[in-house]
């Protein structure tokens, strides 16, 4: 008989925080399923080093109702006696150039929002209906932002995902709180990381992106995590105890 093995579904799982993420959540006896555009080849190393299972899906989160309709159909070949708990990391999220939205690209500016909010609902929906009526512990974790709850000029897609994402969370989790097997929910921001995000923040145009210079002084001071070092704590409050009992949390706060 097989041993039910811990199953994580991970966005954005081949760069910066969501790649660190997947190579801490393969540990022996775990199962991820990774989501990227462009899926990582050397995560197949970690995996069989640790001992895991790992499956990558090269996907398009701009275009995420094909994403949420595959995922709900590979739900559907799995038994929920293979499975000790299943999370999902909703992780993924597009930066828009750094500046006035009047400035911003439409195409550019509708993929953000698909791959930042859209595809986080809709994918959130189908992990729920695929796993309804599990008796193991379900848990949604959204990875939100601090611009998700205090505003900045320059990046108001940005915030508005994130804060939809918040949001999004909140009302989430009094849905499933409602169920006696209701999923725990959620979102939660990671700090301040040096990703290729902040690359992108940190160079703008000071002209057009007035906070670029606060961008860059968090790097000259050393305030900016690694993505391994953020991961490990994102990836310590998904593991605690009373992970759920505040759906708007920081890894900053206790």
């Amino acid at each position: 008989m097989t041993t039910p093995a811990p199953l994580t579904i991970l966005t954005g799982a081949s760069r910066g925080l969501g790649r660190a993420m997947a190579a801490q959540r393969l540990r022996a006896g775990h199962r991820l399923l990774a989501l990227a555009r462009r899926p990582d080849p050397t995560l197949a190393d970690v995996a069989r080093d640790a001992g895991a299972t790992l499956e990558q899906w090269a996907v398009d989160l701009a275009r995420p109702g094909e994403v949420a309709t595959r995922l709900e159909a590979w739900f559907a070949a799995i038994a929920p006696g293979e499975v000790a708990a299943a999370t999902l990391i909703n992780n993924a999220a597009l930066l828009t150039p750094p500046g006035p939205i009047t400035a911003t690209d439409a195409d550019a500016l509708a993929d953000a929002l698909r791959v930042g909010l859209e595809a986080p609902v809709l994918l959130t929906r189908a992990f729920l209906r695929a796993t309804d009526g599990w008796s193991v512990p379900r848990k949604v974790l959204n990875i939100s932002s601090g611009l998700g709850r205090f505003a900045m000029a320059g990046s108001a897609p940005y915030c508005a995902v994130k804060a939809g994402l918040d949001h999004f969370s909140r009302a989430l989790a009094l849905d499933e709180a409602l169920k006696a097997d209701g999923a725990k929910v959620v979102s939660l921001a990671p700090g301040v990381i040096d990703t290729d995000m902040q690359v992108q923040l940190r160079g703008a145009d000071p002209a057009v992106f007035v906070e670029q210079q606060r961008f860059a002084a968090m790097k000259s001071g050393g305030a900016l995590d690694s993505p391994d070092a953020a991961a490990a704590k994102v990836l310590a409050v998904l593991d605690r105890a009373d992970f759920g009992a505040k759906p708007i949390a920081d890894v900053r706060e206790p």
